[in-house]
């Protein structure tokens, strides 16, 4: 930045969790020239961060796609940094198996209603069910003790858990079995990956801060991509229980080709959720996702 360049500042949300650690390492490292551009980073879950966009408070949030059906007004999606669950997704655990009949006249412990997991759980039961609302990271504690252990719900009993993140890879670890995998049941109904997650950038800064910030945040990603190891082994602060084998596998799940660009196939799976979604009666209003060309 020149000395008479005016600065513009970015607030940047995003979830403490290892694939979204990775791809704006190279921003919270200073790692690239970023001109006028400012970046301060914020994180916190996701359904956090679902709730606080409805302030429209960030520059640049990451959103469950499920979420940005209630946001579209505020932010467009940005055609990078997606998480896309490639015939895998977020998993419905259990200490026992249940057939989906079953489930259904249990509590599910679920980590937001706004998440994607809460709407691909809610599509593949088919109707309404019991749940819970339990920070993701005490999902799994929960499910192996069958109940809520703190909060305001403590001692609420829960059959099974909607697990997100990296309980993907580590459930089995406290004994739990898997009743389905959403990503997989959503492969197997439309023939798409399962879009989970994305980067909303407001749409009240211009559309030429909009296209900047949102090639800095490729080229943060492109980055990470580039310079894997360093990016990796900052990713690891965020991977609760992964080893750094286990947390280069997390991030190769959801950064991979997916995440530099949709692309139409993955502009489709989106739209095809949102519609889905609404068919289903759990997303209000009929939404055409909106990218940054």
């Amino acid at each position: 930045m020149t000395a008479n360049q005016e600065s513009f500042l970015v607030k940047v949300a995003h979830s403490p969790d290892p694939d979204d650690a990775f791809m704006f390492y190279a921003l919270a490292k200073n790692c690239l020239e970023t001109g006028k551009y400012e970046f301060t980073h914020k994180l916190v879950d996701i359904e956090t961060l679902n709730q606080l966009a409805s302030t429209g408070y960030y520059e640049l949030t990451a959103l469950s796609l499920h979420a940005y059906a209630h946001l579209h007004e505020t932010y467009m999606l940005c055609p990078c940094g997606a998480s896309m669950g490639d015939n895998y997704g977020p998993m419905i655990v259990a200490k026992e198996n249940f057939t989906r009949d079953e489930l259904k006249k249990k509590t599910i412990a679920v980590p937001g209603t706004l998440t994607t997991a809460f709407l691909a759980a809610g599509m593949y039961m088919d109707g309404p069910f019991d749940y819970v609302v339990v920070p993701f990271d005490q999902i799994l504690d929960c499910v192996e003790a069958g109940k809520v252990l703190e909060g305001e719900n403590a001692g609420r009993e829960v059959a099974a858990g909607l697990i997100i993140h990296e309980g993907q890879l580590t459930y089995m670890n406290q004994g739990l079995k898997l009743i389905v995998d959403t990503g997989v049941w959503w492969m197997e109904k439309t023939g798409y990956p399962l879009p989970l997650g994305a980067n909303g950038i407001r749409k009240d800064m211009g559309m030429e801060n909009i296209r900047e910030i949102n090639r800095l945040l490729k080229a943060s990603i492109q980055y990470g991509l580039d310079h894997r190891q360093p990016a990796i082994e900052y990713a690891l602060q965020y991977g609760r229980g992964l080893d750094l084998a286990l947390a280069d596998k997390f991030v190769g799940m959801y950064v991979n080709d997916w995440t530099l660009d949709f692309g139409p196939r993955g502009r489709e799976a989106v739209r095809l959720l949102l519609e889905k979604g609404f068919h289903a009666g759990l997303i209000p209003k009929l939404v055409e996702p909106e990218f940054v060309e």
